[in-house]
C-alpha cells in the first residue's frame, strides 16, 4: 500500500507541474497590451536545447510590430529556422511563427502560420496561449512552449542569455 501511495504521489506531482509556466485562452479575448509591455525582449540571445544551440534576435518595437528570427544548430549545422512577429492589433497583443528548413523550404503552407494570442501580461513575463516567454534578469530570458506530438502534449523550456559579441 505504501508503495502504490507513493506512485500515485509520483505520477500526481509529474502531471500537476505539466504545464506551469503556460497558460490557455479560456474566454477568447485577449487582454490590453502594447508592445511597450514586451519591449525587454529585444536583443540577441542565446541557449541550448534539442540537443543543439538555440540562437533568438529581436528588433525593438517599430510599427505595429517586433521582429524575431529563431536558429537552431546541431552537430555545426543549421536544423531549421523561424521568422517570428510580435504584432499589435485590436488593443492586445499576438506572437505569430513559420518554421523553416536549413534550405528555407516552409513548414506551414504558404498562407499559414502557427498564431498564439495573448493570455496575460505582467511586467515580466507575457502569456501567450501554449507559449510564454520571462525576463529572469536583462540578461536572461526563459521561454516555455506547448509542444505536441501526435496526441501527446509536452512543456519545453528554452533558457536565453544576452549574447555579446
Amino acid at each position: 500500500m505504501k508503495k502504490l501511495s507513493l506512485s500515485l504521489l509520483f505520477v500526481f506531482i509529474c502531471f500537476s507541474s505539466f504545464g506551469q509556466n503556460t497558460l490557455k485562452l479560456s474566454n477568447n479575448k485577449s487582454p490590453k497590451a502594447t508592445l511597450a509591455d514586451i519591449a525587454w525582449l529585444s536583443g540577441h540571445w542565446r541557449g541550448e536545447a534539442f540537443g543543439g544551440i538555440t540562437e533568438e534576435i529581436w528588433s525593438p518595437p517599430l510599427g505595429d510590430s517586433m521582429m524575431g528570427s529563431f536558429k537552431l544548430v546541431s552537430e555545426g549545422k543549421t536544423s531549421f529556422y523561424e521568422i517570428c512577429q510580435l504584432v499589435e492589433e485590436n488593443g492586445s497583443l499576438s506572437f505569430r511563427l513559420k518554421h523553416f528548413n536549413s534550405d528555407l523550404t516552409g513548414w506551414e503552407e504558404k498562407n499559414e502560420r502557427e498564431e498564439f494570442p495573448l493570455v496575460k501580461v505582467e511586467k515580466d513575463a507575457v502569456y501567450f496561449d501554449g507559449f510564454t516567454i520571462k525576463r529572469i534578469s536583462n540578461n536572461e530570458i526563459h521561454m516555455y512552449v506547448v509542444i505536441s506530438d501526435e496526441g501527446e502534449a509536452e512543456e519545453v523550456e528554452f533558457k536565453y542569455f544576452r549574447f555579446n559579441k
